[in-house]
């Protein structure tokens, strides 16, 4: 037998770490041994023998980095003296190397080792504990790390490892190495070979079988001389006693299990397909049932309008009434309180929407044009002919172009993400460090390279869905095309004014949200969030832009304006995710930054975008306040619109007063909060009015206005269940971990991904459906709010 003890850790196997004491008692003795000892090996000459001692004598004397060989048996052990001093506030283990010749496994040799307040010991050769199905208590310490050997059965393919703790520290570190020597049991090297995770209160390694040549593994529990990597304190006070380590011990329970089988996959995939597949079906079949009732009603010839009045109005085919610069404006021959006529008399020939000819500048740039905007926007009373005099190609080609930018925008955004994040699982798969992705690794199912596929798949839906919007707006304008050619009158001078631009640019934000969402999931972490919010705040801005063209088509905001409105909102989202945590001044700024938005953004609503933003607003502001509120208390001239304006300002600056004040660590969420409020807040807003203005909800909205607030409420409960988080370390991201809950494959954050992307579908068909009564009604008689 042959034994070394030294300061220095050594990677070598089998051997045992002492922490620092005063005085270390070490002896060699046998176990089981028969009667005769066996033979000795011939010693390498740098070697010193030691002399065969009784079990009375005492210890001898032993120093440092120095190799002591000796004889042991039933009658005969040997007693090694090392002393030690630790120094304060050090951190240091010893290590001690033992060999023998004998490799018999029924009569092994017994090392044990006596310290100060503790007394470990093990044996040569050393006995691997197999690990089972069944659930395996034992306790590990900094001195005395713990493994196993786990062998898999034949019939399993792939085993998942989950480790429980009821003591989040001392901080431990668990990690899966391959059948090989030496075993890397310490804390500087646990990490140079296999998978590993740092560990509190939960760990879950998922492992295949193909991934290891033996079809056997070993499971590393090594606990670390500090909790700084798990989220814990790195200081030790001065006058703390320096065998405070010596109690750094941990319970830990650790069960291995058969993983999910190849069949569930596939289970879970047609799943994921055929869920979404029915809305396929669902609007067949509505779009079907339209089909027969249009039929019905034209074999019965019982199509027509009301006018207002009572009266039903045919509905003629006027081949007269010119469908350029007078779209949106009503016979002169019809009077109504709100009509008013068209600025240009003279009929112009059809041409095609994608007529680079027309320009909006033909218009904006004509200074008598200019006085009518004035004219007509400050009026009292405001019907929808008056917001809707532009001639329809130009508008038309600008919301257009919220639909060809953000498909630009996904391009250039979604390539450079999916090369990241295909660089984030490679670095994961290749050095095996899972502390880098925060998934739910208690349910984290791999495929191929991917580590976490469900919930890759259950941002399916996104992209489904949103297809499936696209095509619905794309049936919609194709009607309305064929509408317009046939000079149907009641496309051309009735109903909302049909502008498809930005219903085609919410289809493509909601199918890039579910892949960039997928991309997020492929690591989610610190450094990718953004991937998963960045079309969120789009979608909600989109929305709130689309809600507010259906009454003001003429004045709505431009693409580009839009888009860079929503880039500037993105990059507040960074800074605030980077700076926001401590950073008073940046908390100081955004509430600056947030209030002043609003309060320019309610007078472009107020006036109707006939308030000017430049360097005289302040003085503007400042004299219509003494003029209306100071000098006479008058009444709002626009009611409405100030009962909206005052209750949207109250709730931004609720929020920018809450930031301020309690300043969230997760400020992405606390700005989409800030848009979602806000949206909301306008949609409540519009369907108050629309119901005040006696117009009436149609069944297809009404039951889109049901599915998705009971959709969303359902999604946001899922939302809320928390199961993880890269605001902390990965090791406390792991205490929120849970189980699967559908199909043992998907877990409450999947079903969030199943159930946003429907409230998603539906809160679109709410906007593309909620004006569908108003296709009857003249545009003149249409209120603007």
């Amino acid at each position: 037998m042959a034994l070394r003890l030294g300061p220095t850790a050594v990677p070598t196997m089998p051997g045992c770490r002492c922490l620092p004491q005063l005085c270390a008692l070490l002896c060699a003795l046998p176990w089981l041994l028969r009667a005769a000892a066996p033979e000795s090996p011939a010693e390498p000459p740098t070697q010193s023998r030691a002399p065969r001692r009784a079990p009375q004598d005492p210890a001898r004397g032993a120093d440092f980095d120095r190799v002591y060989s000796g004889v042991v048996s039933l009658s005969t052990e040997n007693i090694y003296s090392f002393n030690y001093t630790s120094q304060p506030g050090q951190v240091t283990a010893v290590r001690v190397h033992v060999n023998s010749s004998s490799e018999n496994l029924d009569y092994p040799v017994l090392v044990v080792v006596r310290q100060q307040k503790e007394v470990l010991s093990w044996q040569v050769p050393l006995l691997f504990q197999g690990l089972t199905n069944n659930a395996f208590h034992f306790t590990a310490s900094p001195s005395q790390p713990q493994y196993f050997l786990y062998k898999f059965p034949k019939e399993v393919d792939s085993v998942i490892i989950k480790v429980v703790s009821e003591m989040a520290y001392p901080c431990s570190v668990v990690s899966v190495q391959n059948i090989v020597c030496p075993v890397y049991d310490l804390d500087h090297n646990v990490e140079f070979n296999g998978v590993y995770q740092s560990m509190t209160k939960k760990a879950a390694i998922t492992l295949q079988k193909k991934d290891f040549p033996g079809e056997q593994f070993f499971v590393v529990f090594v606990i670390k001389p500090e909790d700084y990597a798990c989220g814990g304190s790195f200081f030790i006070q001065e006058n703390e006693n320096q065998t405070w380590n010596l109690q750094r011990t941990k319970d830990l329970k650790v069960t291995i299990i058969p993983s999910v089988k190849g069949s569930v996959y596939v289970k879970s995939s047609l799943f994921s397909v055929f869920i979404f597949l029915s809305f396929y079906l669902g609007c067949l079949l509505v779009v079907f049932i339209h089909y027969v009732r249009f039929q019905r009603k034209s074999i019965d010839g019982s199509f027509g309008s009301n006018d207002g009045s009572g009266n039903m109005v045919s509905h003629p085919i006027s081949a007269s009434t010119p469908e350029g610069s007078n779209y949106g404006a009503i016979d002169e021959s019809s009077s109504s309180p709100g009509r008013q006529v068209s600025s240009s008399e003279g009929g112009q020939p059809c041409q095609s929407d994608t007529d680079s000819s027309v320009e909006e500048s033909d218009f904006d740039t004509m200074p008598d044009i200019e006085n009518d905007k004035n004219i007509i926007r400050t009026k009292m009373f405001l019907y929808l002919s008056d917001l809707s005099r532009k001639d329809r190609r130009i508008v038309s080609k600008k919301y257009k172009i919220y639909f060809w930018n953000i498909i630009t925008i996904a391009v250039f955004y979604a390539l450079p993400v999916i090369q990241l994040v295909i660089t984030y699982q490679t670095v994961v798969n290749v050095t095996g460090n899972q502390d880098i992705c925060y998934y739910n690794f208690l349910c984290a199912h791999p495929l191929g390279v991917l580590s976490a596929f469900n919930n890759i798949l259950s941002n399916l839906g996104h992209v489904l869905l949103g297809f499936l919007f696209l095509l619905i707006v794309l049936r919609r304008d194709i009607l309305h095309r064929r509408a317009l050619e046939a000079k149907d009158i009641f496309a051309m001078e009735y109903g909302i004014p049909k502008h498809f631009g930005l219903f085609y640019a919410m289809g493509i934000a909601l199918m890039m949200e579910g892949v960039l969402s997928a991309c997020y999931h492929v690591c989610p972490n610190y450094s990718n969030f953004q991937f998963d919010t960045s079309f969120m705040y789009m979608i909600a801005g989109l929305c709130m832009l689309k809600l507010y063209q259906t009454r003001h088509p003429d004045i709505n905001a431009s693409a580009y304006s839009a888009y860079a409105s929503f880039a500037v909102v993105i990059t507040l989202t960074v800074l605030g995710v980077v700076f926001g945590k401590n950073d008073v001044w940046f908390w100081v700024i955004f509430s600056a930054i947030h209030i002043l938005a609003s309060l320019a953004l309610s007078s472009q609503i107020y006036y109707m975008g006939r308030f000017k933003i430049d360097l005289g607003i302040f003085r503007r502001a400042a004299m219509v306040f003494y003029t209306d509120c100071v000098q006479q208390c008058s009444r709002p001239l626009y009611m409405d619109r100030m009962v909206l304006l005052v209750v949207g300002n109250l709730v931004n600056w609720s929020f920018a007063l809450f930031g301020l004040i309690y300043r969230p660590r997760d400020f992405a969420s606390y700005m989409l909060g800030i848009f979602i409020c806000n949206l909301l807040l306008y949609l409540a807003f519009y369907i108050i009015m629309k119901l005040r203005s006696s117009e009436k909800v149609l069944p297809m909205p009404l039951f889109c206005i049901v599915a998705t607030a009971v959709v969303w409420a359902a999604a946001l409960y899922f939302f809320f269940q928390n199961l993880s988080s890269w605001e902390g370390t990965p090791a406390e991201s792991r205490e929120k971990n849970r189980e699967c809950i559908l199909l043992n494959f998907f877990d409450d954050h999947d079903i969030w991904h199943f159930l946003s992307a429907t409230a998603l579908f539906f809160s679109f068909l709410v906007l593309l459906t909620l004006d569908d009564d108003l296709d009857v009604v003249r545009r003149d008689q249409i209120p603007v709010f």
